[in-house]
């Protein structure tokens, strides 16, 4: 006798097929490299806390990005690591800033070949940590950080940026950009809103990477999201939508797949998902201790943010999984 409920068992005997009939795929071309460049460096340096991450001279920047074009890898995220930091973060629209330098490296090395992604924020460049301008109280003031990144918004665009990608969570910070931009003739240059990033935990080798510490003892709760919360993450994405974003995004990934399938289920624009530093350094530390299979579990992951909806992945497993699949 032959049972119908066998079905999905016949369809996975053997790789060939249970490749044919998989419902998701990853890609190359669904991945978005993260990279840093610091500033007064001439090699790069290892980020201890982001094993196989490092920080980039611009030399070495240069390098790692014509070979991430080579395998395929269309697109990377850029973040600075100045040598002076201040209140107001001026680095972040300095026109001789590291970021804005090594997008004018990556243009002229690369043209078009790569969409050259710059965060835009300020929060690298504060010497309080904090995404904006903080007030006597030491809240962050909204409407007054907008204009700071306006101002980075086009330092960014100047120097070759492709894409914006706001991530300071300011209200009404999309619309400022995209007005900003449009006065100034960048109509083209696209932007990737942080529309739902929330006040995660997972953050810390990043921080370390950007040689970033909140000042006090703070944290940035009082304007990234409540990590209890869901249904405000789509009140955020609509807003962003509406003021102009281009694509959008949710941070962190693995622990917001929720939030990945909701917002899929209700936005057509481009969705991409972050794989924070936290979720990347977990898997490698239990990698490195030989608890799991450090490929098998970085695939599976990256599997499942995709499966979950995401149009692409913001990753610092990018090359790895590029050279796998161009294996």
């Amino acid at each position: 006798m032959t049972f119908p409920q066998r079905r999905p068992r016949r369809l996975r005997t053997t790789a060939a097929i249970r490749r044919l009939v998989a419902e998701s795929k990853l890609d190359v071309d669904d991945l978005i490299a993260p990279l840093f460049v610091r500033e007064g460096i001439t090699d790069p340096e290892p980020i201890h806390s982001l094993p196989g991450v490092v920080q980039h001279s611009r030399g070495s920047l240069r390098q790692e990005v014509k070979e991430l074009r080579d395998l395929g890898v269309p697109a990377i995220v850029l973040f600075g690591v100045p040598e002076q930091k201040d209140a107001m973060g001026s680095q972040a629209w300095n026109p001789d800033g590291i970021v804005q330098v090594a997008l004018k490296d990556l243009r002229d090395d690369l043209g078009d070949d790569v969409v050259l992604m710059a965060d835009l924020c300020v929060d690298e460049y504060t010497d309080h940590g904090h995404c904006g301008i903080v007030d006597i109280y030491g809240n962050v003031d909204n409407d007054a950080t907008l204009e700071l990144y306006e101002r980075a918004a086009l330092a960014q665009a100047n120097a070759g940026a492709h894409v914006v990608a706001p991530s300071g969570m300011m209200d009404g910070q999309v619309l400022a950009i995209r007005e900003a931009l449009d006065d100034e003739g960048h109509t083209d240059t696209a932007i990737l809103a942080y529309a739902a990033k929330y006040a995660s935990a997972l953050y810390g080798p990043f921080r370390d990477a950007v040689d970033v510490s909140i000042a006090d003892g703070g944290d940035r709760k009082g304007y990234q999201q409540d990590f209890r919360n869901a249904r405000e993450a789509l009140t955020e994405i609509h807003a962003d939508i509406e003021q102009g974003a281009d694509m959008v995004m949710v941070k962190p990934a693995m622990a917001y797949l929720d939030i990945i399938a909701k917002a899929r289920a209700e936005v057509d624009i481009p969705l991409a998902a972050y794989q924070v530093s936290g979720e990347y350094s977990m898997i490698k530390a239990a990698g490195a201790n030989g608890w799991i299979d450090e490929d098998a579990v970085s695939f599976e992951h990256l599997m499942a943010i995709k499966r979950a909806g995401a149009d692409m992945i913001l990753t610092y497993y990018s090359r790895h999984i590029a050279e796998r699949l161009s294996s």
